[in-house]
């Protein structure tokens, strides 16, 4: 059977190479750096004892990923962590719109939008063990409960801005659109509502859950799955052409669009190539990593128990701020996820210095300093914040692009997600992954998406492998 290359060891490229060796392919994988992993790192990075994730942080769609569960990876010690809080929105004056797993708890604390989110997200959540599988493949496939598809996916076609007036109140809407908001797009955006679909409904169905030790921990599990099938990974080694891989041998990409033309540009079709110099990126990361001591001091009480707040203030004040963002403005106000890992995980924690991960939406390729306006944004809804920092690290788009080539201009979920892009990307095909004979991409510009998953690399693996059976 064919050696299959592949280049990158982002969780999705990991994800392929254990479903390819566990059937059985010789597969090697390729990594710049010196330790796996991708957006799934770890590392201390204010240089007090913490574990700060360097990228993605909560994993409401990685403890439900099919093909995590398929690869037995709590067998390779990866373990998850629970909040006591999985989300919480506060506003001004002290009031928060709230989240935990159990719908009937968060549907209490809404109030008069309880019954209107009991109605939006208890359906796909109670229906989440049949309708994981079909969000997490290319929007253009015969569904295999298409019932329960349908009730997910009509939600999902409107703007944010749209559904939103299903709720009356402030708390429910900042809610919803806090969540919407992880797809970098403007609210008023078709299909806007999509992301915040499926993280709401993930959340209500599996929780919001950290990894203990850090996200680099689900990485390693990846890793542990390869070596012990028989698979190889090199570290260390940056490929910088397809030239230099073996002949003939199958290679995937586990990196931006740009990043296959880069690299392997000229052999791609006319087309595939047209194609991926035309895909779109969206707005970018400003990165904080701070050391706390004794944690935020939120004036909302369930903040103080939130593995992830999202900071921002009203739904109004939100919408405003990423528009801003999506136009190339960088907003007085911006939308910032904040994580409070160490909740859920302890272990990341030195005594009572906490690491706190913060990072805020900025224009794609911004090149100002936006720290100061995160720290005003935090100390707005938790005063004294300020003083308990003792140690912080910064990482700006361009500092996000030096670290890992696919998050261009800083955009660390791989692409715009316009309407186009979220239903044929990187471009429109019947197979997406395929890029040419022989050559295969399956980052997170694959379906379905952005997020610590693995099913980009998945379905990748599965189109090698009807190409090699074949």
């Amino acid at each position: 059977m064919a050696h299959v290359h592949i280049v990158g060891s982002g969780p999705n490229g990991l994800a392929c190479a254990a479903v390819l060796a566990r059937a059985g392919v010789e597969v090697t994988v390729y990594e710049a750096a010196s330790t796996v992993g991708g957006g799934t790192r770890s590392m201390d990075l204010t240089g007090k004892g913490l574990i700060h994730d360097v990228c993605s942080a909560s994993q409401p769609m990685a403890v439900a990923s099919p093909v995590f569960l398929e690869l037995d990876l709590e067998d390779h010690g990866l373990r998850w962590c629970y909040p006591e809080v999985d989300l919480a929105h506060p506003l001004d004056g002290s009031r928060a719109g709230v989240m935990v797993r159990d719908l009937e708890e968060t549907v209490a604390g809404l109030g008069e939008d309880g019954k209107a989110w009991a109605a939006l997200f208890g359906p796909p959540a109670r229906a989440f063990p049949r309708l994981n599988r079909d969000i997490n493949r290319p929007i253009i496939h015969f569904p295999s409960h298409p019932i329960s598809l349908a009730r997910f996916g009509l939600p999902s076609l409107t703007a944010a801005t749209t559904l939103a007036k299903g709720f009356k109140g402030g708390a429910a809407k900042a809610l919803f659109g806090g969540v919407a908001a992880h797809s970098f797009s403007p609210l008023t955006r078709l299909m806007s509502s999509a992301i915040g679909m499926a993280l709401i409904t993930a959340g209500h169905a599996q929780g919001w859950p950290v990894a203990r030790g850090g996200s680099q921990s689900i990485a390693d599990a990846l890793a542990s799955v390869i070596t012990g099938a028989g698979g190889k990974i090199e570290t260390g080694r940056l490929v910088r052409s397809i030239d230099e891989l073996p002949a003939g041998e199958p290679v995937v990409f586990d990196t931006s669009p740009a990043g296959v033309v880069g690299l392997a540009g000229h052999r791609l079709p006319e087309g595939v190539r047209n194609a991926y110099q035309r895909y779109q990126y969206g707005p970018a990361a400003f990165k904080l990593d701070l050391a706390v001591e004794g944690g935020i001091p939120w004036l909302n009480e369930a903040c103080r128990r939130a593995g992830t707040v999202h900071v921002i203030g009203s739904f109004e004040e939100l919408v405003h701020a990423e528009s801003e963002t999506n136009f190339g403005r960088m907003p007085e106000r911006p939308f910032l996820l904040v994580g409070q890992q160490y909740l859920a995980d302890p272990s990341r924690s030195n005594g009572e210095i906490h690491p706190v991960w913060a990072y805020a939406h900025v224009p794609n390729g911004f090149t100002g300093d936006a720290s100061e306006a995160m720290l005003a944004q935090i100390e707005r809804f938790a005063p004294g914040f300020r003083e308990r920092i003792v140690a912080r690290a910064e990482m700006d788009p361009s500092g996000f692009s030096a670290y890992n080539a696919n998050y261009v201009g800083g955009d660390i979920v791989a692409g715009a997600n316009t309407p186009r892009q979220l239903i044929a990307r990187p471009r429109l095909a019947l197979d997406p992954y395929k890029a040419a004979d022989g050559i295969w991409i399956c980052s997170a510009a694959t379906p379905p998406g952005g997020g610590v998953h693995g099913m980009g690399g998945a379905n990748a693996a599965r189109s090698i492998l009807r190409s090699l059976s074949g």
